[in-house]
């Protein structure tokens, strides 16, 4: 363990004392080696904090395994933002999938993960200590991504419970003018964590157009593209113009819709040839690896087991989200309707001894004691009153999500 006379650097000596990982993820990180068995652990750890898609985790590597005959060259250095065959199939396959039209290639760079396109490419398009605009409720994970190494300040753009968490134009506005830096960047989810919200062509135009009437940069992450289970479609920000323009860009990854954040492969998307310049000269210290690259452009591009492998895991994700929601109202737990990803938003506010965020804190540790099991406390999702926590039911076993939720209902006073 490091002490206060570790030779490190100011920002070193910052990371040690002022760790940037939430608590809810630390206690998951200590807790995850004993997790709940049926027989052998009836009182174990259960997650559901992380937002991962493990349900369909044994049919994707049997759809992988289908590849092996992997060439040499995958060995060797490539175009530091994807191989060029990886990025015409992906181009092909985003198109069809969930763009709604073409994409050129040449639009595309690849790197390690989701975050780290984040990362680096709001380092190239907002200058140090600049804000980024975040309609809140949001994923947590977009501080540390933009704040830390990027030095950028986000400023939370704070919908209500009271208007359904519904961004608009003059929240968007109310945001930039009451900033205390200078703001020249949106960042926003589609579909959203951790609302699980499918937003509809008009909204996401407002959107679009109240950034290009600011002359903002605006980002459209679009991560969980194909995890839509609801009735509402998915709508891409690249079918909104016939061209994304230089201000526009699109992040996805195969995170969440593949079930796969340990191969770390991340996309973007720009219509700016300086931005993906200038992300090309970074890539060096975030690349994909070939391997992963060749792996995964055989998948997509093998369209019958590729669109089998979709159709198959919105259907099973629909099915785990009803038996979630009828297991919580089952225990009289009250949450917020969802329509994509594999999370919801439980509403615990009449369970919190005071409206505080210091009893949202003793209500999230009580469960955690008591149940053993990890939620996402709406603080750490920047969620503008407290009592509200996401719960994640795709990581587990349904088995250990029902229990979860018993236990659950026990702590809080409801029904089995």
């Amino acid at each position: 363990m490091s002490s206060p006379t570790s030779p490190l650097s100011r920002r070193g000596r910052k990371l040690v004392d002022a760790p940037p990982r939430p608590r809810y993820i630390a206690e998951h990180f200590e807790r995850v080696h004993r997790p709940w068995d049926p027989d052998s652990r009836p009182d174990g750890y259960i997650s559901l904090c992380i937002a991962e898609n493990k349900r369909m985790a044994e049919r994707l590597v049997r759809c992988l395994d289908r590849y092996r005959d992997v060439p040499s060259a995958v060995l060797g250095y490539d175009d530091v933002t994807g191989n060029l065959a990886f990025r015409r199939n992906l181009a092909a396959f985003m198109s069809r999938s969930f763009l709604g039209r073409a994409v050129d290639p040449a639009r595309i760079a690849v790197l390690a993960g989701a975050g780290s396109v984040l990362e680096i490419l709001f380092y190239v398009i907002a200058d140090p200590g600049a804000g980024v605009l975040v309609p809140t409720p949001s994923y947590a994970g977009f501080w540390p991504d933009l704040e830390i190494r990027d030095g950028l300040s986000i400023v939370p753009v704070e919908c209500s419970s009271r208007n359904d968490f519904r961004l608009t134009p003059a929240l968007l506005d109310e945001a930039t003018a009451n900033a205390d830096v200078p703001v020249g960047t949106l960042l926003f989810t589609t579909p959203d964590n951790p609302l699980g919200r499918v937003y509809s062509r008009a909204e996401l135009q407002d959107v679009l157009a109240w950034a290009e009437g600011k002359g903002f940069h605006v980002v459209f992450d679009e991560i969980y593209a194909l995890s839509v289970f609801g009735d509402r479609p998915f709508v891409s920000a690249a079918s909104l113009r016939t061209e994304l323009g230089a201000r526009v860009h699109i992040v996805w990854g195969f995170s969440k819709d593949f079930g796969a954040s340990g191969l770390r492969c991340g996309v973007l998307i720009s219509g700016n040839d300086d931005v993906l310049r200038a992300v090309s000269e970074l890539a060096y210290w975030s690349g994909c690896s070939g391997h992963t690259q060749y792996l995964l452009s055989q998948l997509v591009s093998d369209r019958a087991v590729v669109d089998d492998y979709i159709k198959r895991m919105r259907t099973d994700l629909k099915q785990a989200y009803q038996r979630v929601t009828q297991s919580l109202d089952a225990s009289a737990i009250a949450y917020l309707p969802a329509e994509a990803g594999f999370f919801l938003i439980c509403d615990l506010r009449p369970h919190l001894d005071t409206p505080t965020w210091e009893a949202e804190q003793r209500l999230w540790r009580r469960i955690l004691d008591e149940a053993n099991i990890n939620l996402t406390p709406g603080e750490a999702c920047r969620i503008a009153e407290p009592g509200f926590f996401r719960l994640c039911y795709a990581s587990e076993s349904e088995a250990a999500v029902q229990v979860a939720i018993q236990r659950l209902g026990r702590v809080l006073g409801g029904r089995d």
